[in-house]
């Protein structure tokens, strides 16, 4: 049977004091960032069990963290959260993930949350805060961080979903496609107005008029309609047009994976597609995309809750990330033409 590890063993690996590490569990600001992730690193290989229970009892308040999310199923969520983990094994707190499938019942999961109390903070996920949801938290108690979608009054990890959209169309332009669909989600998804948003800013410095008839959005509530049946059932609208798309900017790579398996059944090979994540699969089917640092996200969301907590007075803080576009073969150059104008910067081709 294996040794359970010690604050011991892990100071001994990473080469620090046994202080050095209490002072990385206790979220001391007197660690340097580097030292911070080499204990980390060696705590979850070692595989280090903090025991938040008996340390939270000692200093009589809360040990869980609250995520709460529309949509647990996503892979986007999914690789946030593992971030947000892997980095609570150098806390004194546990992750309890509170869970819906649409939006329409979001508040009551946030309102439930809240009103019990019993977090020591809140990871918020994907919630646009309208003036009810902005008195809710700004009442509560609870420290507050918002993930994948930006507020002035919290603290705030999110990406830069315009800027992407713009990316991902202009990318587009540039191999030589004109008529330019897109697959939109819910209309309450804040990531998907948002990258609608930088598709309408691409098409207008190019000089292409936007067409409405180019625009599916999916009505389902569940999920904000990133699902593959959402992608598939948009693409093959888009294929049922008298003149259909000759490409097409998803708003997510798991609607991308629909609609290029509905691609896939009607021979529509040569239509151009691009979605937005870089989820694990997309780099197997070939899938060009917007990468997200979503476990990066989670870290640095979880960092700035704790910090929120440990000093709930100190200025907001919001970290912005840009995406970056990554090239595969489901945007190859339009037949017939060459890729033109200057390129975008920050691209991978894997």
């Amino acid at each position: 049977m294996r040794k359970e590890a010690t604050i011991y063993d892990i100071a001994n690996a990473a080469g620090v004091s046994i202080a050095t590490v209490s002072r990385v569990f206790n979220n001391s600001p007197r660690v340097s960032a580097s030292t911070r992730d080499r204990v980390c690193v060696v705590a979850r290989e070692l595989g280090y069990v903090p025991h938040p229970t008996a340390r939270s009892l000692a200093k009589r308040r809360s040990h869980w963290i609250s995520a709460v999310i529309p949509m647990m199923t996503s892979y986007f969520y999914l690789e946030v959260l593992r971030g947000v983990q892997d980095s609570l094994v150098c806390s004194d707190y546990d992750l309890v993930v509170h869970s819906t499938a649409s939006m329409e019942t979001i508040d009551d999961q946030l309102a439930n949350v809240i009103q019990r109390g019993r977090s020591a903070g809140v990871l918020l996920f994907s919630t646009p805060l309208d003036a009810e949801r902005t008195r809710l938290l700004q009442s509560s108690r609870q420290p507050v961080v918002l993930v994948d979608v930006y507020h002035s009054d919290f603290d705030a990890v999110s990406i830069d979903n315009e800027l992407g959209g713009y990316m991902a169309t202009r990318h587009l332009i540039e191999q030589g496609y004109r008529r330019i669909g897109i697959i939109t989600a819910n209309a309450a998804s804040a990531p998907s107005i948002e990258r609608e948003k930088g598709y309408r800013r691409a098409l207008r410095e190019a000089g292409i008029a936007y067409d409405e008839a180019l625009v599916r959005a999916s009505d389902d509530p569940d999920y904000h309609g990133f699902t593959e049946d959402a992608g598939r059932s948009a693409m093959e609208g888009f294929l049922d047009m008298d003149t259909p798309p000759d490409a097409v900017f998803a708003v997510s790579d798991i609607q991308a994976l629909g609609a290029l398996q509905a691609m896939q059944e009607r021979g529509a090979t040569a239509i151009g597609l691009i979605g937005f994540d870089d989820i694990m699969i997309s780099k197997y089917v070939g899938l060009s995309t917007l990468r997200q640092p979503m476990y990066e996200m989670g870290r640095v969301a979880l960092e700035k809750l704790l910090r929120r907590i440990e000093a709930p007075e100190r200025p907001i803080s919001q970290m912005h990330f840009n995406p970056r576009l990554v090239v595969r073969g489901s945007s190859a150059p339009a037949a017939g033409e060459l890729a033109h104008s200057t390129p975008i910067t920050g691209i991978a081709y894997v």
